[in-house]
């Protein structure tokens, strides 16, 4: 919007000039005192005829001056008429110097007039794509800037960057989508914060969205919060795409790395994308306590696993629901709590991060970890790790891993065994993700020229046992799954 309303008063400069030199032209051959086809004969002869065009010439000139200032005053109006407003329309600072609290919140509250009637899902107002505009500025925030409780859809925040004041509360964020006392479903609909830099200052969190619908955090640079960097809670729908998130400003090896606290992004709501985002410096990266979430192209690499951090973490017991995929999990792990219907592809892990399945109370059902490759440091750590027991274990796929420095784990298996005799033993314990859980088994006994009877005797242990009628030279092999269906 701004640059049209500089290129319609730009327009009326040439405007005015041609309107001069027509003006000037016309004088110069106009003729007076009925002299016609000697205007320059008389124009050099005639005192009083000189003052008439002289006067003529000031009104023409007056007349376009006033046109021109009307035009001047209809271009105000319309761009007064317009749904973008600039802060510093409103007083703020945008050299960070003075509080700009107040200024921006009056801004955000005109943006929420409503231009009509029209309303999006639940009876929320359309704002008609109002905007409020940070001019490129740096704003000081003593408090958080809020959102009117009416609600409001169709409107956007963008183009600056806001500091949190050393006496900014410590539990607010510093931009809260949240309307309190509401009892509608969702409060803000198609709200897009955009192109902004938040500086926490330690003291607080960055957006805070709280049962918003369809909203679209875009290019954000987060940095030194102290709680969580996005937070969303409740709502449906929220995009976090194309940000940078971290407690602290470093590229790795920080002094302080050990001491990194807070949670990059929180999601405590249902169907949520993440996609396209760094966590340089946190304790963890991505919280989920909510089912069905998307998280794809995520780069981690924020407090690592062995200093007590963690990468990913799916606190949902039982109703994981959830999708990740070509992500790069820098030294920090995947951990998921009774994981039910979770998918991890296509993603690299380094430096011994790798996925964790936690028993809360012992359940693992429909889990696909498929594809991925892990770099260790030849610790043994397993790429995928069990931590407790689980004693439901249903669709459980991992397999077609591969590692360097690790330990792969599978839930299934191939091995074999040769030798001269009539039991042949294949152990697949080191192999197998589950202890003592073998459920299906495949075998071949090949001993040359000998036709012995042979059997499957025992699969404890995740050993499987073969044995012959009568001793002979063979080789047997086995294929192992530890799925029952």
């Amino acid at each position: 919007m701004e640059p049209a309303r500089r290129g319609g008063r730009g327009a009326m400069l040439p405007l005015l000039g041609a309107l001069l030199l027509a003006l000037a032209a016309g004088v110069s051959a106009w003729p007076h005192d009925g002299a016609v086809g000697h205007g320059a004969v008389g124009f050099a002869s005639g005192a009083g005829g000189e003052r008439r065009y002289r006067d003529l010439a000031q009104r023409r000139m007056e007349s376009v001056r006033s046109s021109f200032g009307a035009t001047r005053r209809d271009l105000a109006t319309a761009s007064a008429g317009a749904r973008v407003y600039h802060v510093t329309d409103y007083g703020a600072d945008p050299t960070g110097a003075a509080d700009a609290t107040d200024a921006i919140n009056k801004a955000i509250a005109d943006a929420f007039r409503a231009p009509s009637n029209a309303t999006m899902t639940g009876g929320i107002p359309d704002l008609g794509g109002a905007e409020v505009h940070l001019d490129g500025g740096t704003y000081l925030v003593k408090a958080p800037l809020t959102l009117p409780a009416s609600g409001g859809g169709n409107f956007r925040i963008h183009g600056g960057s806001l500091r949190a004041s050393d006496d900014f509360p410590t539990d607010r964020y510093l931009i809260e989508l949240s309307a309190k006392g509401s009892s509608r479903s969702y409060d803000y609909e198609y709200a897009t914060l955009r192109d902004l830099m938040l500086d926490c200052n330690y003291r607080g969190g960055g957006v805070s969205l709280v049962n918003s619908l369809r909203v679209g955090i875009d290019n954000l640079y987060v940095v030194h919060f102290n709680s969580d960097g996005v937070a969303v809670s409740g709502g449906h729908e929220t995009m976090i795409r194309n940000s940078f998130l971290g407690q602290h400003m470093t590229a790795g090896s920080d002094p302080g790395e050990r001491r990194f606290t807070g949670t990059g992004i929180r999601l405590d709501g249902n169907d949520n994308s993440v996609t396209d985002v760094v966590i340089f410096s946190a304790a963890t990266g991505i919280m989920v306590t909510r089912p069905a979430n998307s998280i794809s192209g995520v780069h981690c690499y924020n407090k690592a696993t062995g200093f007590g951090g963690m990468g990913i973490y799916f606190k949902s017991p039982g109703l994981t629901q959830a999708w990740i995929s070509n992500c790069y999990m820098d030294y920090t792990s995947i951990v998921a709590e009774d994981p039910v219907l979770l998918h991890v592809s296509g993603s690299f892990f380094l430096g011994d991060a790798n996925v964790v399945l936690k028993a809360v109370n012992g359940v693992a059902r429909g889990v696909q970890v498929v594809g991925n490759i892990f770099s260790g440091r030849d610790k043994g750590v397993d790429i995928v790790q069990l931590d407790g027991k689980f004693a439901t274990v249903d669709q459980v796929y991992v397999q077609q891993n591969s590692a360097t420095g690790m330990a792969v784990k599978s839930t299934a298996a191939r091995g074999s065994a040769e030798g001269n005799g009539s039991s042949w033993t294949v152990d697949f314990a080191d192999v197998l993700l589950f202890p003592d859980r073998i459920g299906h088994v495949q075998y071949s006994l090949v001993a040359g020229n000998e036709f012995p009877g042979h059997t499957l005797r025992n699969v404890s242990g995740n050993q499987v046992v073969v044995a012959t009628d009568k001793a002979v030279s063979a080789t047997v092999h086995v294929l192992v799954d530890q799925n029952t269906n």
